[in-house]
């Protein structure tokens, strides 16, 4: 496959674009062109597999929102971590919303949790926004499970900033940590360790999950 811009362009779709453009409403319309993720999936994997994933990789700034998806896709294909993490590296200075910052997960991560911790905490420490929240996501990803640490949510709680996608993707992580990690993670709630919007946030997503108990759900709802 010989990658170009026009052959995003001619598989358009006008309704999904003015969908798309309501959900990010951060970046011009135009840059839009409304393609639906499993095409976008696809065209990634061609590109991964052609002589052009060079070519394209190196092709930053891109045009379109939907190139920078599909930027992303590919790099999650790539399965050494050292590649990948130079080519997450390379990219996150580019990206301008919420929803490319989400859709980067490199498969290669769950492999390399160790040597991965170092990139999440220089990610999350950065001013970019979209790269503190892809640090942040990256940690709620990988990090809630068995190789979570207190220490982890004292390192997203840490994280402060006006920007309302960052303080989203705070209270997201928090809302997760309590579903997966209630008993450390309550407490920040009990001690109004975290801003107030992201307080009230995480407890309203928390509330909204299916994963926190009945029985939490009641206690949270005395925290608010």
């Amino acid at each position: 496959m010989s990658y170009s811009s026009k052959k995003l362009e001619s598989i358009k779709d006008t309704k999904y674009q003015e969908f798309q453009s309501k959900l990010v409403p951060n970046i011009p319309k135009e840059s839009i062109l409304g393609i639906k993720s499993p095409e976008l999936k696809r065209i990634a994997k061609e590109i991964f597999l052609s002589k052009d994933r060079e070519d394209f990789l190196a092709s930053l700034p891109h045009h379109y929102y939907e190139e920078n998806l599909i930027h992303f896709f590919i790099i999650a294909l790539i399965k050494d971590f050292d590649e990948c993490i130079k080519e997450v590296d390379k990219f996150l200075p580019y990206v301008d919303c919420w929803p490319v910052s989400d859709q980067g997960c490199p498969k290669v991560f769950k492999k390399h949790h160790k040597e991965l911790l170092e990139h999440v905490k220089r990610w999350i420490a950065s001013s970019h926004i979209y790269t503190a929240r892809f640090g942040l996501r990256i940690l709620m990803n990988e990090y809630l499970d068995d190789d979570f640490k207190e220490e982890y949510l004292s390192l997203a709680a840490s994280k402060k900033g006006e920007d309302y996608y960052l303080k989203m993707m705070v209270a997201w992580y928090f809302a997760t940590a309590l579903a997966k990690q209630y008993d450390a993670t309550v407490i920040y709630f009990e001690n109004h360790k975290l801003d107030d919007w992201v307080h009230k946030k995480a407890i309203q997503k928390a509330l909204e999950s299916y994963r926190v108990s009945e029985e939490h759900k009641r206690y949270l709802k005395s925290l608010r």
